[in-house]
């Protein structure tokens, strides 16, 4: 379930909407929006990826045929809409943006006519890029998929062979592609080295260019891992993860520091949350109001900023998604956006990933399974 989730969810991070309506909860305000053009029936709409320190967000939405497009969005509410010259037009593929750095570059991936994913960069000015690794497969579903970029502009994310097999790549800001693969990392369909496809989940690369991810060992087993600039790469497990097929830990983020986010998934397939310190140090948590007795279900941490405060999300009793942010102290603020969904299935608030000040950004998945994209504005 916890891998299914994930795999599920993969395509789904595209959007964020333009219609403002805003809730003020005495410290915070959340709005949420819709971008021109997003479709409003099921699995349509938008959804936001990304923000950086000037409080630039990037995202995708999909629009009423099922096609993909990305975004960006200043500060003061200007949309830049985007596609990769190569992108399909069928349902199912286009462009997404995933992350976008302090200079506004912007990287993220498309598919084409053929359902093959690519890379992409979008320069400052506008000009994009399109790339993919050496080795990615050139099937449906196979390719390309970045995932984060730092300040430098290099790109971390992984690729897709001809195998099924995944495999972590880092671009240099000159295009240069380096392939990685952790040590136990299985060889067979659905089996590798990944970044954490659940959702953007905050920057898997920071300033100093180590990456945090995970691979899924020929057991079906995770196991997060730690890859320094230089190419070493240290694999670790949290306390509490399960050890058997579709159990285990992601690590989702990681700051300046080299502090570490993520997730795992006990022996009865709960997710908690996990802080891993520059140590080698694990924290284990959970949401107050996290559901505990429902395989799949429990506490997503997704995004870490240099203050040491982490957001994600929690499945509660009924199983709707409530947005959380956790003080570096421990302390948990629990929020709802507007419009989110209480029928379960996923439905509720999605809080991906936050910046510097402490802004979080997601989607709502309401009653209708539209996303709608949010700020969580402190």
């Amino acid at each position: 379930m916890f891998v299914q989730q994930a795999q599920a969810w993969k395509y789904a991070i595209v959007t964020f909407l333009l219609s403002a309506a805003a809730i003020r909860l005495s410290a915070q305000t959340i709005t949420t929006f819709e971008v021109a053009g997003s479709g409003t029936a099921g699995a349509q709409g938008t959804a936001v990826a990304d923000i950086n320190t000037a409080g630039t967000m990037v995202g995708g939405y999909i629009d009423s045929s099922g096609v993909g497009h990305a975004f960006i969005r200043t500060s003061g509410g200007v949309d830049t809409i985007f596609n990769a010259p190569n992108a399909g037009t069928g349902k199912g593929q286009g462009s997404g943006a995933i992350a976008i750095n302090t200079g506004g570059v912007v990287t993220g991936s498309y598919q084409d006519s053929g359902g093959v994913n690519h890379g992409l960069v979008r320069a400052a000015n506008g000009t994009i890029t399109e790339f993919k690794a050496p080795g990615a497969g050139t099937g449906k579903g196979q390719g390309t998929v970045p995932r984060a970029i730092n300040a430098g502009g290099t790109i971390a994310g992984y690729y897709i062979d001809a195998g099924g097999v995944y495999h972590g790549f880092v671009r240099s800001s000159s295009g240069k592609i380096t392939a990685f693969n952790a040590k136990g990392a299985g060889t067979g369909i659905g089996q590798g080295t990944f970044l954490d496809p659940l959702f953007s989940s905050g920057p898997k690369i920071n300033t100093a260019g180590t990456i945090v991810g995970y691979y899924i060992d020929a057991g079906g087993v995770l196991h997060g891992y730690v890859r320094a600039a230089n190419g070493t790469i240290t694999e670790f497990d949290a306390p509490g993860a399960g050890t058997l097929a579709k159990q285990g830990t992601i690590a989702s983020g990681i700051n300046t520091a080299g502090t570490i986010v993520g997730r795992y998934a006990n022996s009865g397939k709960i997710v908690r949350g996990l802080i891993r310190a520059t140590n080698g140090t694990i924290t284990e948590f959970a949401a107050p109001g996290a559901l505990t007795n429902r395989p799949g279900t429990g506490t997503y941490a997704f995004s870490i900023n240099d203050a040491g405060v982490v957001c994600g999300t929690y499945g509660n009793s009924s199983l709707n998604a409530e947005g959380f942010v956790r003080a570096a102290n421990g302390t948990f603020a629990e929020f709802e956006a507007p419009n989110a969904g209480t029928k379960g299935n996923g439905q509720g608030t999605w809080a991906l990933t936050l910046n510097a000040g402490g802004d979080v950004v997601g989607f709502v998945l309401d009653s209708r399974q539209v996303f709608n994209g949010f700020i969580r504005t402190p």
